[in-house]
């Protein structure tokens, strides 16, 4: 008993060994995501017609490299991330700017910096660095100060900003995701309910304004959305196709490496945004509700981190994290079922991508940060806190 009210104790200063900070990861989370990664290291196999060349085997690396940054992350002190998270947002927003100076235009948009080895989206990092700083933000107020309307001002900067930075590239989808996850740490924070209803009912009201701000081809994906027959072989094709590779997959599908719409080449952006349409044409609708399962657990896994941490910092951090997660696939599978617009956000550790894959294994190791120092209790200063 002496043993471990003495371990309990120095896991709540911190106090663990490296050895104990990995027994205390959460092997089966990893266990866990390995199995999404692999599901799309096939369809991505399937994707160029049975070889692991130019997406499978890239995939394959990026997770390897990106379960190594997971790791990494999940052992630093959660106090650091707290320590270090303006910084890091910072660093974000600066990368941001960069994007419109320096940035490299790929289809039709300026949302990339070339690092010569890699291709940078800043965006992606923003949504990570934005659960940082709120929750750090958030960390040292009282419901009193939430309250207030002006205290509100500092962090509705630090979304606006970078949203603003966003919809300039453009990428309505990213900056619908950083509206979306800051809004449910806001509401886990403790702003009140009606707050949220006026920024609702003032957003409905300014849809009139934002329609002439928008670009010709978002305005596009909008009226598609709402009638996709109006131009089937232009702005339409993309979710007929989707919905017709939906359809014919039936229950089981047709079978790997035989989905017609995909490997005929009917079906667009078949290795990133609309990897989910492959996978139920060859496998069929119960594939698809299975990976959807998986999905469920692992958004199951955040609740429950976030609901295990005692110190508010990492409750945040693991909330904001799993609401990212969450916003990853409910757009997705959303858009490519034509419930919502094309937004073009990719499937989580399915779809092809260097950038989200990397930004999702970081997020993810601050998950297991959470979870490793998930009796750390931490001061408003964020220091250790006796009580």
């Amino acid at each position: 008993m002496m043993g471990y009210e003495l371990m309990t104790a120095r896991m709540r200063r911190g106090e663990m060994t490296l050895g104990e900070k990995l027994w205390q990861v959460s092997w089966s989370f990893i266990l866990l995501i390995a199995i999404l990664a692999a599901i799309g290291a096939v369809m991505l196999y399937s994707a160029a017609n049975g070889s692991m060349d130019p997406w499978a085997s890239r995939h394959i690396s990026r997770f390897g490299i990106g379960l190594a940054v997971l790791l990494v992350a999940a052992l630093i002190d959660i106090r650091q991330w707290m320590r270090y998270a303006y910084w890091l947002y910072a660093l974000a927003l600066v990368l941001l700017v960069g994007v419109e100076v320096r940035g490299t235009i790929g289809m039709g948009a300026q949302r990339w910096i070339d690092l010569g080895f890699f291709q940078l989206q800043p965006s992606e990092l923003m949504k990570v660095t934005l659960v940082l700083a709120l929750a750090r933000f958030f960390h040292g107020a009282d419901l009193s100060d939430v309250g207030r309307p002006l205290f509100l001002i500092v962090p509705l900067m630090m979304v606006l900003v970078p949203v603003a930075l966003v919809l300039k590239q453009p990428d309505l989808g990213t900056a619908l995701m950083l509206m979306a996850g800051a809004g449910v740490l806001f509401f886990v924070a403790g702003v009140r309910l009606w707050k949220f209803v006026l920024v609702i009912v003032a957003g409905l009201g300014a849809i009139p304004v934002a329609w002439q701000f928008l670009h010709d081809y978002q305005k596009q994906r909008v009226l598609t959305f709402i009638n996709p027959e109006r131009d089937p072989l232009g702005a339409g094709y993309h979710i007929l196709q989707s919905k017709i590779a939906l359809g014919s997959g039936g229950l089981t599908g047709k079978g790997f490496l035989q989905g017609t719409q995909s490997h005929l080449n009917f079906l667009p952006e078949k290795q990133t945004d609309f990897i989910f349409v492959m996978l139920a044409e060859e496998f069929g609708m119960l594939a698809g509700m299975a990976l959807l399962f998986l999905y469920v657990i692992a958004l199951i896994y955040g609740l429950a981190i976030a609901l295990r941490a005692r110190n508010h910092f990492g409750r945040l951090v693991a909330v904001g994290v799993t609401v990212t997660f969450f916003l990853y696939v409910f757009i997705n599978i959303a858009m490519v079922m034509g419930l919502i617009p094309v937004v073009g956000v990719p499937l989580p550790l399915v779809s092809y991508g260097g950038t989200a894959m990397m930004t999702l294994m970081l997020a993810f190791g601050l998950l297991m940060s959470v979870w490793v120092h998930r009796d750390v209790q931490i001061g408003r200063r964020g220091a250790y806190d006796d009580g």
